[in-house]
């Protein structure tokens, strides 16, 4: 009888042993899932913010495009070329007649 409780004591001892093995395996993978997780939105909200600030590029470009667009439009028009060489080169119409003051 007494082996009897010696056996059953050390099943009880082992089962409750295996259990805080267990246990503890499995408070370790939460807690590494959980760190896990934690480094993989860092790295998600470090890739937003990368990713509005290449936006803001993009958007910064387009303008820009747009703007060079405009003014290869404006620099084909007869005003401008004319503005240029009167001021550039200071071309004048052959019965146009020029006054200059003194300095």
């Amino acid at each position: 009888m007494a082996r009897k409780r010696k056996v059953a004591y050390r099943k009880k001892y082992q089962n409750r042993f295996s259990m805080f093995l267990v246990s503890l395996v499995v408070v370790m993978i939460m807690i590494l899932v959980q760190v896990k997780s934690i480094e993989i939105q860092q790295k998600i909200d470090g890739k937003k913010a990368e990713i509005e600030t290449l936006q803001a590029q993009i958007d910064e470009e387009k303008k820009r495009a747009q703007q060079i667009e405009e003014f290869g439009k404006e620099v084909q028009t007869k005003g401008y070329i004319e503005n240029i060489a009167r001021e550039k080169l200071g071309l004048v119409y052959e019965d146009e007649i020029l006054f200059k003051q003194d300095k």
